[in-house]
């Protein structure tokens, strides 16, 4: 006696192409892998018997996907949705593993981990875990942030960014600061270089050999950086800095310096440097907001790429090496992209004290 006749598969040019980019894929999903197979082979005109044979499957598996394509056509080929075991907590409790994560506190920690709120609530740790992720409850993360105080925050935020986004005519734009103690670090044992499946090793302990400050300028406009080493970090090499840049930067009506409040650039020998200069203009960022001025960008390169894992047995060899990251940046400058405004910048500033204030007031006051 014969079996049940196979279900026939006539495929679409569309559909073939799906089902042959699905196999060619390498991050392919191995069971949606095998469905193609399938069908692929069944459009051949194979049978369900010879395609399970020449595949490795079982018949009825085989047939099972010839019907749900046949049937459904590549919307057949997923998975259906299982609804799996019903939810054994409630949204009161859910509701109270949240406060409890937010408003306390473990006895010995300052915070609650997946073990120890599990403890606690005598839920498993899966069941807060889920909790935590749906919520997008943290408590291991921590963050800093600082507010200014500048009683004139908003009128140098819009000054400073204006400044940026719409810069004078024929006008040179140069943000200025100083790094200031930067330590040429040797350790004290030789680096282990990287080798395949092992990172570079380094010791903790390291030895001093002195320090340096870097006076760096950046012109918004090219991105090209303007820097000198001092030993000291003083009006006298600030004012000298000054006077580097007024013999090297080329003809311009109006030259505008954006810095910030350090008392070094308001000593009254700066001022009156500045004075007999009508065409400098000086634009200064608010108290505890350095973030506004965009020299910050090139220092956390040149700690980033040269002096976090540098290694120095002198300050001649870190003030060289200083120079060489500059010198390398200025081969190929590329001013950094000012995005957004002053009204964006305040409004976002805005938003997070109102949340802030939300988060710490007290109940009834």
């Amino acid at each position: 006696m014969r079996g049940r006749a196979s279900v026939a598969i006539d495929l679409s040019d569309e559909e073939r192409s799906f089902l042959e980019a699905q196999l060619r894929k390498h991050k392919a999903e191995r069971s949606l892998s095998d469905r193609c197979r399938i069908v692929l082979k069944s459009a051949e005109g194979l049978t369900s018997k010879e395609v399970a044979r020449q595949l490795g499957h079982a018949e009825h598996t085989v047939g099972k996907w010839r019907r749900r394509f046949a049937e459904h056509r590549i919307e057949g080929l997923s998975d259906e949705y299982r609804a799996g075991r019903p939810r054994c907590i409630s949204d009161a409790q859910v509701a109270e593993i949240i406060k409890q994560t937010l408003e306390t506190t473990p006895r010995d920690a300052t915070h609650w981990s997946i073990r120890s709120m599990a403890a606690e609530t005598g839920y498993s740790h899966t069941t807060i875990r889920r909790i935590w992720n749906a919520f997008g409850l943290q408590p291991h993360r921590s963050e800093t942030f600082k507010l200014s105080t500048d009683p004139l925050f908003v009128d140098k935020v819009q000054d400073v960014v204006g400044l940026y986004m719409s810069p004078p005519n024929r006008a040179i734009v140069l943000c200025l600061d100083e790094k200031s103690q930067i330590q040429a670090l040797d350790r004290e044992q030789p680096v282990l270089p990287m080798a395949p499946g092992v990172a570079e090793r380094r010791t903790h302990t390291y030895l001093r050999n002195g320090t340096t400050s870097l006076f760096a300028a950046l012109d918004i406009a090219t991105g090209a950086v303007v820097g000198k080493c001092y030993k000291r970090h003083r009006a006298t090499e600030f004012l000298d800095f000054l006077k580097e840049l007024g013999r090297n930067l080329p003809e311009a009506p109006e030259v505008h310096l954006v810095m910030d409040n350090y008392a070094t650039h308001k000593t009254p020998k700066v001022r009156a440097w500045l004075a007999r200069r009508p065409h400098w203009h000086v634009h200064f960022t608010p108290t505890s907001a350095s973030w506004l001025n965009q020299i910050e960008r090139c220092f956390a390169e040149l700690t980033r790429k040269q002096i976090q894992r540098g290694v120095h047995r002198s300050v001649a060899e870190l003030e060289a090496d200083i120079m060489a990251f500059i010198d390398a940046h200025n081969d190929d400058p590329k001013p950094y992209r000012w995005v957004k405004s002053a009204d964006q910048i305040l409004a976002s500033v805005k938003r997070f004290c109102i949340k802030t204030m939300n988060r710490t007031s007290i109940p009834g006051d």
